[in-house]
């Protein structure tokens, strides 16, 4: 008996991957394939109105296979992993219970890890502090040394800074927070042990390699420009949503914040938006890296991924000739 038809937890599906990859249309065809439905994994496709810049799934996508946990809040809304953690998990015991499969699919690695493993209990926060560390960082940002708050994480506490990258903001706060208060992170996350568990998981990284998607990445940010960009930015800003919100702060955004307040050209802030998107695939490819039991695939892959997911669900038996993901 193989370890999977042992397991008696309810099986869930992951397709994640650095931006622009082609997460999207291959878990729609999954999702048909296998009687599936999509959980978003994508941390700024859970916003209303930010539909173009977060490369969302169209109506048309939508309507092939249900997809759960997009537009779940307005951009001013508060809404986090611990936040994540239970919509996605109340989402896919509805799956579940339809004797549906659920897949997650989406490139926030927090994200995904908080549905998987648990999350971090790490207590309430000290919010003036927050905002205190959190104007500091983005002092620190526009003098060129965004890395400057985990240089302290790593004086204070080696083994946390270790396990959190120097870019992702957010848990560097919190884990100087926590030292602040007498805690180290570190020993908080040893006793956690992250063993909140109650899914068997098949968990692919869909990569087509670098140059490859450093193509598909520019030519998405030219498409986002031609979809009208500017104008759902603009539209945003006049519905009361103002850039210092956090969501307006991300790839796409931000770069169009400057052209709506007549600071940048639309095609000097298309060059530094390809550009900061190709960072951002680095990172998040670097996160995966680190994630075990991962299975990497070019997105083309889609018979082997497709004989992958039969084995995993007992259905080796079955045709597993399906019609390819467009690439459209």
């Amino acid at each position: 008996m193989s370890d999977d038809a042992a397991d008696s937890r309810p099986p869930v599906i992951v397709i994640t991957g650095p931006t622009a990859a082609g997460k999207t249309e291959l878990a729609i065809a999954i999702a048909e394939r296998f009687g599936g439905e999509v959980i978003n994994a994508d941390s700024m496709q859970v916003y209303r109105g930010l539909d173009i810049g977060t490369a969302k799934p169209s109506l048309q996508q939508r309507a092939r296979v249900p997809h759960h946990l997009l537009d779940v809040v307005t951009p001013d809304a508060e809404y986090n992993a611990g936040l994540y953690q239970r919509d996605a998990r109340a989402a896919a015991s509805e799956i579940l219970s339809r004797h549906k499969i659920p897949i997650l699919t989406g490139g926030t690695g927090l994200y995904i890890r908080a549905f998987l493993e648990g999350l971090l209990d790490t207590g309430p926060a000290d919010a003036d502090r927050r905002k205190a560390l959190e104007a500091e960082h983005e002092r620190a940002v526009r003098a060129g040394d965004p890395e400057r708050l985990h240089r302290r994480l790593q004086l204070s506490d080696a083994r946390a800074a270790a396990k959190i990258h120097p870019n992702d903001s957010r848990r560097v706060i919190r884990a100087l927070e926590l030292g602040e208060q007498g805690e180290l992170a570190s020993a908080r996350r040893s006793v956690h042990g992250f063993r909140d568990r109650p899914y068997r998981s098949l968990h692919f990284a869909i990569d087509p390699g670098r140059e490859a998607l450093n193509v598909r990445i520019d030519e998405r940010c030219r498409q986002m420009i031609e979809a009208g960009l500017l104008w759902e930015a603009r539209a945003l800003r006049e519905s009361g949503y103002g850039p210092e919100l956090r969501p307006l702060q991300s790839i796409g955004y931000r770069h169009m914040a400057a052209v709506v307040d007549g600071s940048d050209t639309l095609a000097h802030a298309l060059e530094q938006m390809q550009r900061d998107t190709r960072r951002f695939a680095r990172r998040q490819r670097t996160w995966l890296r680190k994630v075990p039991g991962v299975i990497w695939k070019h997105p083309d892959d889609y018979d082997d991924i497709v004989a992958k997911i039969a084995e995993f669900l007992g259905r080796s038996g079955e045709a597993t000739t399906a019609p390819q993901p467009s690439q459209t």
